[in-house]
């Protein structure tokens, strides 16, 4: 296979890229994007910077959650393309210096992969304990209160077999038992199979419920209705994040080091206790990086988000790599959620990201802003989200290539799998063309990230600022990032300027950071 990659632990300092693959684009015209559009994206990818992209998951799925409702472990959806498409993405991708990450759900497999119609097809079958199954409780009823997305039950009765079977999802996502060793092995097996194909790593979903409470106990109620407090009203502290979790990414380690350079293990690790977060990356034997929720979550706010980089960096263990990301598949995108799709916060929250040490993950569109898309009801594709604008459809809508009809994802006369939207102004041709654009800018940044901090894990120091004002040191440069619509006078860092999140460096004699804007200053 072509080889152009460093071989360091190239995800420190570097820019991962997360493409839902049925939205990048269809080389087709059926509607969906494929690997074969992601293929013929490439070029764009490597002028763009970035280190690695990160794929929605591309294995064979009913899609009852696109994908997340996994039925074959080592294959590929027809509608995304064969093994021989993706045999031919990591080899393209690999020469044009790009990794490829693959979405592995070890949660939970569909209700139509093989080991669950075995399972539920009697109780002594050789893979009923592939899953969590439970009698009904004393009084009748599901065995404990555990609730799915929806505010259902999270148990389902199995008429068949007479007992529940455990649904943390969908029902038809069905948790599988990890209690169980030949699940371990499985899961192994699936790994050595895609590191031989040469993917270097893959994002875990659901990295933090892998175990469940062996007691089946009900979950407590929680007093905290955040997105990180549990499900409506309940912690899970028996449905997840257990801490015999621990001992499957140490397994997966030592399979992971068997490569050189080892393959990356990224945690969708779902949780707002820093302690909790810290512990998935053990003593640098289980997960290389962990998403960081209280970061996706928090108020776009200097007191906020610098609250989290302190926490973060206060209890991860020596040396580990931090990630930040602001948008996902699943929580829409930072361009809306945050900045309310103005151009000067978007470029601000750019900054601030991949001017901070460890890892940063953008999600498609991230760099030309896009914003959520407004999806009417009769073409919503997604089961699990509620109506109305939580939907988590609104951000995976296609990627903007350009102002053609269907925005250059498909073909005009083609309907795409989710609306395109109304978004004048933020494709990709329009901005590449600009050099002060969104993307122009944002390519900038990626570039010098990867000089400035790429295979390392740089310093950071909070300094002294207004309320509403952030500054920081980091690695050899100072940031200076004015969170409020008002012009803050401020003292003048030592260095050389090295550029702004808009407008120009400020005069000596009137040093001040613009409204919501990021300065950049090499201070070493």
């Amino acid at each position: 296979m072509a080889e152009n990659l460093p071989r360091e632990p190239w995800w420190q300092g570097a820019v991962l890229y997360h493409i839902y693959v049925r939205s990048w684009q269809d080389s087709n015209d059926d509607g969906y994007g494929d690997l074969r559009g992601v293929i013929s994206r490439l070029d764009y990818l490597r002028w763009l910077g970035v280190d690695a992209i990160w794929l929605s998951p591309t294995m064979p799925s009913p899609d009852a959650d696109w994908g997340y409702d996994v039925s074959d472990y080592t294959g590929v959806h027809p509608e995304l393309g064969t093994l021989d498409d993706m045999d031919a993405l990591i080899e393209a991708a690999a020469g044009a210096g790009l990794r490829v990450l693959l979405d592995l759900v070890p949660n939970h497999t569909s209700s139509a992969h093989p080991w669950f119609i075995d399972a539920a097809s009697a109780r002594d079958s050789a893979h009923r304990d592939f899953y969590v199954w439970a009698d009904p409780a004393p009084g009748g009823g599901p065995p404990s209160n555990w609730l799915d997305p929806t505010g259902q039950s999270a148990w389902q009765w199995d008429d068949g077999t007479g007992q529940y079977y455990l649904h943390n999802y969908l029902p038809e996502q069905a948790d599988l038992n990890w209690w169980e060793p030949a699940v371990h092995a499985e899961f192994g097996q699936i790994l050595t199979f895609w590191f031989e194909r040469g993917i270097a790593g893959f994002r875990i979903d659901v990295a933090h419920g892998l175990y469940k409470d062996a007691l089946l106990r009900d979950n407590p109620v929680s007093l905290d209705h955040g997105p990180l407090g549990g499900r409506f009203g309940f912690s899970p502290a028996y449905s997840a994040n257990r801490p015999e979790t621990h001992a499957v990414y140490r397994e997966w380690r030592r399979i992971a080091e068997r490569y050189a350079p080892p393959k990356l293990l990224l945690g969708e690790t779902w949780t707002g206790d820093f302690s909790e977060l810290s512990r998935f990356y053990g003593d640098h034997d289980e997960l290389q990086l962990a998403f960081n929720f209280p970061f996706v979550f928090s108020e776009f706010s200097a007191p906020a988000l610098a609250g989290v980089v302190t926490q973060t960096l206060a209890h991860l263990p020596a040396g580990a790599c931090p990630v930040w990301t602001a948008s996902n598949h699943d929580v829409g995108r930072f361009a809306t959620r945050w900045c309310g799709d103005d151009e000067r916060k978007i470029r601000l929250a750019l900054l601030v990201m991949t001017t901070l040490p460890g890892t940063v993950v953008l999600y498609y569109g991230d760099e030309i802003g896009m914003p959520d898309v407004d999806v009417p009801a009769d073409a919503r594709r997604d089961l699990m989200s509620p109506a109305g604008p939580a939907s988590r459809d609104r951000g995976r809508t296609p990627m903007r290539w350009d102002a053609t009809e269907n925005a250059g994802f498909t073909s005009a006369t083609v309907r795409p799998w989710l609306p395109v939207g109304d978004m004048a102004g933020s494709d990709v041709a329009d901005q590449m063309r600009d050099p002060d654009s969104m993307l122009s800018f944002c390519r900038r940044l990626i570039a010098w990230r990867r000089a400035e901090f790429g295979g390392r894990v740089a310093g950071y120091e909070l300094l002294s600022s207004a309320a509403d004002s952030w500054s920081y040191r980091a690695g050899e440069v100072t940031v200076l990032a004015n969170f409020s619509g008002q012009r803050r006078p401020a003292a003048p860092p030592a260095g050389r300027f090295l550029l702004a999140s808009w407008g120009t460096e400020p005069p000596a004699g009137d040093f001040g950071i613009e409204p919501w804007q990021g300065l950049v200053y090499r201070t070493s």
